[in-house]
């Protein structure tokens, strides 16, 4: 079966990793063969876990697997607004990419395809930009009674449903139920706002996560690899 794709260069993450990164999709009109002479420094695609065809296909092509990805979803009914969890201020910023560099520094944007910090300087980035409102529409944090963080979460609206974006507990605060209380808080944002489902995706990897969204009452929807290949030019 011929693989099909369209080819999708990734402006922002091309500027903000110094990497000329492009995207792959499936169901377009350019044969694989032909989408991987494409001149740049990276290429990515994700792929239905189902399509055996597709993942045996990359592999012939120099596509190596990088992770695994889980998306659940959460239907919403009662929500009720969790005790200690506020909206991110901009003051707040500081401590959020901090936090968001410590929890998040391992993930798929990893060596050896990326330098050792770029997965924590990018998802700093993102709750930043979640606090200020751009991509995600906000950001909820969780605080101790002396005020310190605690946590944090990201959502957005998308066609209808609401999507977490980034979702951590410090070490510190871990086993004392904060990142049970930041789902349901995003569970309640979404319900305000008469939205129908709450969407999250994380690692396969990522156990900890998996089994905080299936004990809120989420149920798993579909599974996904993310695969990675050097561009033509590096080969």
């Amino acid at each position: 079966m011929p693989v099909l794709v369209n080819i999708n260069p990734l402006a922002w993450e091309s500027q903000f990793f110094g990497l000329d990164t492009v995207r792959l999709e499936l169901d377009g009109e350019t044969p694989l063969a032909t989408a991987v002479q494409h001149p740049c420094a990276l290429l990515h695609i994700k792929v239905s876990a189902e399509q055996a065809e597709v993942i045996d296909a990359l592999g012939q092509h120099g596509f190596q697997l990088v992770e695994g990805e889980a998306d659940l979803a959460l239907t919403l009914k009662h929500t009720e607004r969790q005790t200690g969890i506020r909206i991110a201020r901009e003051s707040q910023i500081p401590a959020l990419r901090d936090a968001a560099m410590q929890v998040f520094n391992q993930s798929r944007f990893r060596a050896p395809w990326y330098a050792a910090d770029d997965s924590g300087r990018f998802y700093a980035q993102w709750i930043e930009n979640a606090v200020r409102g751009t991509f995600d529409n906000q950001c909820l944090v969780a605080s101790d009674e002396a005020g310190a963080l605690q946590g944090f979460v990201s959502m957005r609206e998308v066609d209808g449903d609401a999507r977490i974006g980034l979702l951590a507990v410090l070490p510190e605060a871990q086993g004392n139920g904060v990142g049970l209380r930041l789902m349901l808080a995003a569970a309640d944002w979404a319900r305000v706002r008469q939205l129908k489902q709450l969407r999250v995706a994380t690692q396969l990897s990522n156990l900890t996560a998996m089994r905080l969204y299936l004990r809120s009452g989420a149920r798993l929807e579909s599974t996904a690899y993310w695969f990675y290949r050097k561009g033509h030019d590096s080969i």
